[in-house]
């Protein structure tokens, strides 16, 4: 349960409806944000969502994605990283003036739907969405962690740490605003520094089936020891 209450309600839009867009929507909407999700579907996922058991507790209003993105001031990439680019590109009018925090990853996918190398390998898709939409304040983070760990920080019994990649200190201060609602620690986050600092992170995706191999699908996260 998040107990961290120091942040300020912001209206966010999270774009997608898998096992991370559903889990930030909800961490986020108990953090008392007005969240809306956006996605391709709203009738089927709505209805998929009503059928939640915690449903009635987390207030999510479901919609189109221009739709969602219009009515936030934070939109949060949860789509499928390897066509995260293409779906937003497309968006790049509704898009503007607001920030994207971008959690996803872009790699190359095995047999079995596995990361199986980077999409982006001379750079990242933090860089690329920046690159395609200038008029948004692109925030790469929570991309080095399991899908649960990104709203309950304080489960693992070691701090896990949330990297921040972006050009623009006003987005990221207000992206680690929206991480303290989420139980996230000021000490538990890390600048990283400009966009460009994205690529380090996102290529900590390649061991996640090693390590899923290792200890199972078990919440984890990478953590910077000091």
């Amino acid at each position: 349960m998040n107990t961290n209450t120091n942040t300020t309600p912001t209206t966010i839009a999270v774009l997608g409806a898998g096992r991370v867009g559903t889990t930030l929507a909800r961490g986020l909407a108990a953090a008392g944000h007005p969240v809306t999700l956006g996605v391709r579907d709203p009738a089927t996922t709505q209805e998929r969502w009503a059928d939640t058991p915690d449903s009635p507790h987390t207030p999510v209003t479901v919609t189109d994605v221009p739709t969602a993105i219009r009515a936030a001031a934070v939109v949060v990439n949860a789509t499928p990283g390897d066509t995260s680019l293409e779906r937003l590109t497309v968006l790049r009018a509704e898009l503007a003036g607001r920030i994207l925090l971008d959690v996803s990853n872009a790699t190359t996918r095995t047999a079995d739907g596995m990361p199986g190398g980077l999409a982006y390998a001379d750079g990242s898709l933090g860089e690329r969405l920046q690159l395609a939409l200038p008029e948004t304040r692109v925030v790469k983070g929570l991309n080095t962690m399991l899908f649960s760990v990104m709203a309950a920080p304080a489960a693992l019994d070691v701090p896990p740490t949330a990297f921040l990649s972006g050009d623009h200190a006003d987005a990221k201060a207000v992206v680690r605003d929206v991480l303290r609602g989420l139980g996230w620690q000021d000490e538990w986050i890390v600048d990283l520094g400009p966009i460009a600092t994205a690529s380090g992170t996102e290529s900590m995706a390649l061991i996640v089936p090693s390590l899923l191999g290792a200890i199972g699908f078990a919440p984890f996260a990478l953590s910077l020891a000091r």
